[in-house]
């Protein structure tokens, strides 16, 4: 996952409602946008939560408040052989496939069809069992970090390890698991205190609205960015409310691109497409006034003007005293006298 390129995973989730051609299309529009990744969410009812689980609040706002949880999620599984459709579809368009696994069977599940990276949700960072079977895959790691203390991060981190996931295939994303999240609770800061304290590669998980927020992260150093998207913000459903729609997706991953571009190498230096500009933008010492052959520089005879093609006025102290080589005529560019 060490890419110069940030990563930008487009998270479908569950905003194909339980419909393989919806799915298909997300996939169509993530493939359009430019996206990395497209990502699916993998879980069975069953084993993820019980019976009578109460939803968020901003799920019962964009859900059937009659329904539990459970009934709401069971509507949205993915079977294996949807995962293998969606897959092969994928590697058609030549699209890379995720899913985030939410219970053991699920995380065997996409071992079994050679996930290429495992996704851990915010909510599984404090599930010990979860994160020793993820970390005995001994593949690549992505994991969100809502609602969880730097300690928890820290733990988390640690039983990955000790399981058997290397720490330099372990990338960490900063999250905020509010749909959508309040600017003031972004925390975009915590992402660098993670990679500072942590010493780990670091990402962005976006839910607010917009997409100023990732492109800030990657400004930030993020190397891989999460946001969620739909074919249309007002279908039913818990995450379309809070996701990006096509054409926002599209200007997501073009203003990532074009800020990877802007951050540069570091040097300071004149770009090539300003040098051109500097004799236009600079100044030369050129006379005041009319000068004879030798007579003296003097700061009444000499003063500063466009373009930039001749004696620099950094050298402007050693040109003040010395001797006219020829006449000067008003505005005529100072040359060869030093």
């Amino acid at each position: 996952m060490n890419n110069q390129s940030t990563i930008i995973i487009a998270e479908a989730g569950v905003n194909h409602n339980g419909s393989i051609e919806t799915a298909k299309r997300l996939i169509d529009v993530a493939i359009v946008a430019g996206a990395d990744y497209v990502k699916f969410q993998t879980f069975k009812a069953e084993t993820l939560v019980t019976q009578t689980a109460d939803k968020a609040e901003y799920q019962k706002e964009l859900t059937n408040t009659n329904e539990s949880q459970f009934e709401m999620i069971k509507k949205l599984e993915l079977d294996r052989k949807t995962h293998e459709e969606l897959i092969n579809y994928c590697e058609q368009k030549d699209m890379k496939f995720l899913s985030t696994a939410f219970d053991h069977d699920s995380i065997d599940l996409l071992a079994e069809l050679d996930i290429p990276i495992f996704k851990i949700p915010s909510g599984e960072i404090t599930n010990l069992p979860y994160l020793r079977h993820i970390g005995k895959m001994r593949k690549p790691i992505i994991m969100s970090t809502g609602m969880s203390t730097l300690g928890e991060v820290r733990n988390a981190l640690n039983i990955l390890i000790e399981s058997g996931a290397e720490k330099e295939q372990i990338t960490i994303l900063h999250c905020n698991t509010e749909y959508p999240t309040p600017m003031e609770d972004v925390n975009l800061k915590a992402m660098i205190t993670i990679r500072d304290e942590l010493d780990v590669n670091i990402g962005y998980s976006d839910h607010t609205l917009g997409i100023e927020v990732p492109v800030a992260a990657v400004a930030m150093g993020a190397t891989v960015i999460e946001k969620h998207f739909t074919l249309d913000r007002t279908l039913p459903g818990p995450d379309h409310a809070a996701s990006l729609e096509p054409d926002e997706l599209k200007e997501m991953v073009n203003s990532i691109r074009n800020i990877e571009k802007a951050m540069g190498d570091g040097v300071k230096k004149p770009s090539p497409s300003e040098t051109e500009n500097i004799p236009i933008a600079r100044k030369s010492i050129v006379a005041r006034k009319p000068i004879k052959k030798g007579e003296l520089f003097t700061e009444n005879n000499l003063t500063v003007k466009r373009p930039g093609n001749g004696i620099s006025p950094m050298e402007w102290d050693d040109v003040i005293g010395s001797k006219a080589n020829i006449d000067y005529k008003i505005d005529q560019t100072i040359k060869g006298e030093i």
